[in-house]
């Protein structure tokens, strides 16, 4: 009888093959001291021969072909009958990760039964800490001092106004818990997963980690920062609208301008499925506003 893999690992691809190589190399070079692991690549109709080059180059690796991009929620809902592993690692394909982070994070969950899921500390290439990695649920609060009156940053270890990123916790050294991490880096129990029914595909792109936390959350699971191990994450390589990714990316004007509307549409529909009924109505109609002229602002920005 052949072994279950300790580990799935999924990697949702969308044109982003030269960074997907990168991440397959860093995967592949993993200390995993005596973990087995299975790969599955799931190709969103890339039209930049991501699919061919997996076939050719990795034939270790399962590939599966979406035939249409159909976003990343239901993208990686394809593999969900073919994982076999008793956790799940979803992965993005423009993360490098360092040689020990898989058997770190693993130990980690094994150690602490009350984790649902976990993620590593990721790094844009800068060296900056990807704040979605290290979150709070964006209640209207919490969003008001990061999106739109950004005290955050200027008051960044305030409890009172960096809610959103949970600043205050940035200095703590030990693992700890936060409301959400980035499907960039999503380890999670299969059976916690299974439990919550993975990804929402009511998200297209953005958004879908925060539900998956939220869902977890709700089923009292914890969910942790490993401070200990880390990735670099370019983040926006699929997208072109982050600043410090915008020399690497091949996104058109369409795509980016796609990526904006669906930034500011998981807002939307974050609020309305969690938010609308816990606040007054007067509270749900500035929110949605501001939400309306934040979404005008950003397109806006992409248009100089």
């Amino acid at each position: 009888m052949i072994k279950a893999p300790d580990i799935s690992i999924v990697i949702l691809n969308y044109n982003s093959i030269f960074f997907l190589e990168k991440c397959l190399k860093s995967v592949k070079e993993s200390k995993l001291n005596g973990l087995s692991i299975e790969i599955i690549v799931i190709d969103n109709a890339s039209s930049d021969g991501s699919a061919k080059k997996i076939r050719k180059s990795h034939p270790e690796v399962t590939l599966i072909e979406s035939g249409k991009n159909i976003g990343f929620a239901a993208g990686n809902n394809l593999a969900k009958k073919l994982v076999k592993g008793q956790y799940l690692l979803f992965l993005n394909p423009d993360t490098v990760l360092e040689k020990d982070t898989l058997f770190k994070t693993f130990q980690f969950m094994e150690e602490n039964s009350k984790v649902g899921a976990a993620t590593c500390r990721l790094q844009l290439p800068n060296g900056k800490l990807d704040y979605s990695t290290h979150r709070g649920f964006p209640t209207p609060t919490n969003a008001l001092f990061y999106f739109f009156i950004p005290l955050a940053k200027v008051f960044p270890k305030s409890k009172a106004f960096s809610g959103y990123t949970l600043g205050w916790k940035l200095s703590d050294s030990e693992p700890h818990e936060v409301d959400a991490i980035s499907g960039a880096f999503f380890f999670v129990r299969a059976e916690a997963a299974k439990k919550v029914g993975w990804w929402d595909e009511d998200y297209f792109w953005y958004g879908e980690d925060l539900e998956f936390c939220y869902q977890l959350k709700k089923e009292g699971w914890k969910i942790m920062f490993i401070t200990g191990a880390s990735a670099i994450h370019y983040k926006g390589v699929s997208s072109g609208i982050k600043k410090h990714s915008q020399e690497f990316s091949s996104a058109s004007e369409e795509t980016k301008r796609r990526s904006v509307v669906a930034s500011i549409e998981v807002m939307r529909i974050f609020y309305k499925k969690h938010y609308l009924n816990k606040y007054p109505k007067i509270v749900s109609f500035i929110v949605l506003t501001g939400i309306k002229l934040l979404e005008r602002v950003r397109l806006l920005s992409i248009q100089k």
